[in-house]
């Protein structure tokens, strides 16, 4: 039964004797306790602090980019400006440029005997961070990019900022201004191959209008060279009936003995009628062509035979030659070949000269291109990130308490089972 109590006494806990016990080695947990803190208190002192700073960009005004808009090939809005400076504020060949531009910013980082690209690798991964608003909202209002930049305490973090913002700005304005000259140029290739393309269809035109005419001309007159030899074979024939009925008339004159003309015709007052070989007479009747009497008609019929062309016996043929002569001659067709040059008749030359003009003095003043507005510049941070000195001192004392008190629970509990004997 003894026992029993022993052993039950032995296994509570005595909450009057544990605080006993802690008491009795307060001077124990009081030395832990300010070691942790002396430790704590040398971190929080020696250690290298480190700060952050950080720049926020807006989108700029429409106005801003007015000049680069202008130029008609270069289309750029405030908040595809303000996405193209994220893109390179993020952009790791972008940092390593610069950090090779500015060495004397990154000497603090730099360790003996370590590749100074590795020294910067490491930086840039733990050093940089860009920030962005919320995907979710949308509102342009809110639309922003920032860099922050936490650096060691030997380092001029806000300079690092803010000279590589300009680097980056200064960037893209160069990348835009020879996006927009590479444009123009391309632009301007391509309106010297339209011109020339242009130039090229109408000459083509033209010879065909030249041909379609001259073709016009060649069908036109052979026609009228159709008429006249037409008219000509007609008036042949015409004059070789006349001779024929010369012929029968002479033949009937000397067989009558009538070499003058007859009295009897000097009773007819009309015309003798050349195409019939006929004198019609006042009461219908036809006097015969014989009473001109043989030698009247003789000579008719020689002057006939000698006649090399009778193309004066029909006023349409001298027509025909003055018609075919003009178009032997197509003034349209001549001041078409005398043009000094083809351009002015161009319909489309002048928009492409005037588009190419209008490239060739684009003059783009990239430095007036204001890409974002600044709306905070990296400044001197007040304090440090880390370490934090009251934390870190304050962290430990809780912890070098926690440790005296459980070095003294140790402690005690093996001094109570030293004291304890079984029976």
């Amino acid at each position: 039964m003894a026992m029993q109590q022993v052993n039950a006494s032995t296994d509570e806990i005595d909450l009057v004797a544990l605080f006993q016990a802690l008491w009795r080695q307060k001077i124990l947990i009081l030395v832990i306790t300010l070691a942790c803190a002396v430790v704590a208190v040398g971190y929080a002192f020696l250690a290298t602090p480190y700060y952050k700073t950080t720049t926020y960009l807006r989108p700029s005004d429409r106005s801003s980019l007015d000049q680069l808009n202008e130029t008609g090939i270069y289309k750029l809005a405030p908040d595809e400006a303000l996405g193209r400076v994220a893109a390179s504020l993020s952009s790791y060949d972008l940092r390593r440029e610069f950090f090779r531009q500015h060495p004397d910013l990154f000497e603090p980082i730099m360790r003996d005997g370590r590749p100074d690209q590795l020294s910067f690798s490491d930086f840039n991964e733990k050093a940089f961070e860009v920030l962005r608003p919320d995907p979710k909202r949308t509102d342009d209002r809110n639309a922003y990019v920032g860099l922050a930049l936490a650096y060691p305490a030997q380092m001029d973090g806000v300079s690092v900022v803010n000279e590589f913002v300009d680097f980056v700005l200064d960037h893209e304005r160069e990348a835009i201004g020879r996006e927009v000259a590479h444009l123009a140029a391309n632009r301007l290739v391509g309106l010297e191959g339209q011109i020339a393309a242009g130039r090229a269809a109408y000459e083509s035109s033209k010879e065909s209008e030249i041909a379609a005419l001259l073709e016009k001309d060649a069908i036109k007159a052979a026609e009228l060279q159709a008429e006249r030899d037409a008219l000509r074979i007609q008036l042949r024939t015409k004059r070789d009936n006349r001779i024929v009925q010369l012929e029968e008339a002479i033949g009937i004159a000397e067989s009558l003995g009538i070499k003058k003309p007859s009295p009897l015709l000097a009773l007819n007052t009309a015309t003798i009628d050349r195409g019939t070989g006929q004198t019609p007479n006042t009461d219908g009747l036809e006097t015969p062509l014989y009473f001109l009497g043989s030698e009247a008609l003789s000579a008719e019929r020689e002057a006939l035979l000698a006649r090399e062309s009778d193309d004066f016996a029909e006023p349409r043929i001298a027509e025909i030659e003055k018609e075919l002569a003009l178009l032997g001659r197509n003034p349209q067709v001549e001041l078409m070949r005398q043009r000094d040059t083809d351009d002015l008749f161009l319909a489309d030359l002048a928009n492409w000269r005037k588009e190419a003009a209008h490239l060739k003095a684009i003059d783009l003043d990239v430095e007036a291109l204001k890409l974002v507005r600044l709306d905070q510049p990296a400044m001197t941070p007040s304090g440090p990130l880390k370490p934090r000195r009251a934390l870190v001192v304050a962290l430990g004392l809780v912890l070098g308490l926690m440790v005296g008190i459980f070095v003294a629970l140790v402690r005690a509990l093996l001094m109570s089972n030293s004291r304890v004997q079984p029976i």
